[in-house]
């Protein structure tokens, strides 16, 4: 094996979109990139940005938008799938030309399968998938998840480590955040135009079906004088500005917020609630926990593993049991330990220990490779 290992990151929204896969991605890159033993190589579809430690190579992509309305066929599912596929092209070009030892991504199926076929300056490229949203390829089950290979397999919660790892040479990595960034403050809502001296729950999510942001709107509306903010965006922002308006009045606030602005977001609430009933990791529990906040999610065994006793869980689809769970969670908010909630964070979930953990493991996958 070489002394410094090449490890490639390429994913479609890299250096265009501010999510979870994509900040993850730029986060584990970052820290890498900042030891000796790696060079990193990053490959997205938006533009390079200034004081990054990586490289960083930018392949052309034909935005989702044009995609609305197309036919919904295996494998083109969605728009994001045909977008993903406008993808391909580019990166293969770029890649063309470069030496890699690892090729890192989370999207399948083709960026996945571009990868496993492409031919750079060696013979062989190992791949490691990540499994930032979700394990379905790993599952094989029908159609082109069929076609699903790894050399690796970093499952971002133990429910999926336990699932594959008799599968796949598996290990268990959870997501991270920066607790330098992310930590107990003062809050200050009158910066996010939020009212001062009445309880708030805040939610971070994306309009989706899967968020079930309208769950949390009709539950808050049922707590007498509790305001809701609800951070994101999505197809169905406009249906919960609706319903918002309808069930809350005043009490409701909906906004987008850059990256930047969200841990005075998280500090400006009483409670955090998230309503998916199902996440590959769920970066919103953490960066929440890190500000100090302590969190009402559905209950499921991801939730409980991040959170702790920092949470309280409930079935979300029973709307009683979410008010009750969005009572306790407010009644015991200001009796919560800051410091406690930052610390679970601090020594869990730090980049700086889910580096150490990725850097171990791709060491492994090479070293198995002969690299």
């Amino acid at each position: 094996m070489s002394d410094r290992l090449t490890v490639l990151f390429a994913l479609p929204g890299l250096h265009r979109l501010s999510r979870g896969a994509e900040l993850a991605f730029e986060s584990i890159a970052t820290g890498l990139a900042e030891r000796e033993e790696f060079d990193v190589l990053l490959i997205g579809s938006g533009p390079p940005i200034e004081g990054r430690p990586y490289r960083y190579l930018q392949a052309p992509m034909l935005s989702r938008e044009r995609f609305v309305g197309w036919p919904k066929i295996p494998p083109f599912r969605s728009e994001y799938r045909y977008e993903e596929c406008s993808f391909v092209p580019g990166l293969l070009y770029r890649l063309a030309k470069e030496r890699v030892d690892l090729a890192v991504t989370c999207s399948f199926p083709f960026v996945s399968l571009a990868l496993r076929r492409a031919k750079p300056r060696r013979t062989r490229v190992g791949q490691v998938f990540i499994t930032q949203n979700g394990d379905w390829p790993a599952r094989r089950v029908n159609a082109e998840y069929r076609a699903f290979k790894t050399d690796g397999l970093v499952c971002t919660n133990p429910h999926y480590f336990d699932r594959h790892r008799e599968t796949w040479d598996s290990t268990l990595i959870p997501n991270g955040v920066d607790p330098e960034r992310f930590r107990p403050g003062p809050p200050n809502r009158v910066l996010l135009g939020l009212p001062e001296n009445v309880p708030l729950v805040s939610m971070a999510s994306a309009f989706i079906a899967s968020k079930h942001v309208e769950l949390g709107i009709r539950a808050v509306a049922r707590l007498e004088g509790v305001h809701l903010a609800v951070a994101g965006d999505g197809p169905l922002r406009e249906e919960c500005a609706r319903l918002g308006s309808e069930l809350l009045g005043d009490r409701y606030h909906q906004m987008s917020l850059l990256s930047g602005r969200m841990p005075d977001y998280y500090r400006a609430a009483d409670v955090f609630l998230h309503l998916s009933r199902e996440e590959a990791f769920g970066n919103v529990y953490i960066e929440a926990l890190a500000c100090g906040k302590p969190a009402v999610a559905h209950d499921y065994p991801t939730a409980r593993w991040i959170l702790g006793d920092f949470g309280t869980f409930a079935d979300t689809s029973n709307s009683d049991a979410l008010v009750g769970a969005l009572r306790t969670a407010l009644e015991a908010a200001p009796s919560t330990e800051a410091s406690a909630c930052w610390r679970r964070v601090d020594e869990r979930f730090s980049w700086s220990v889910v580096v150490s953990k990725y850097a171990e493991f791709f060491q492994e996958v090479a070293g198995r490779m002969g690299q």
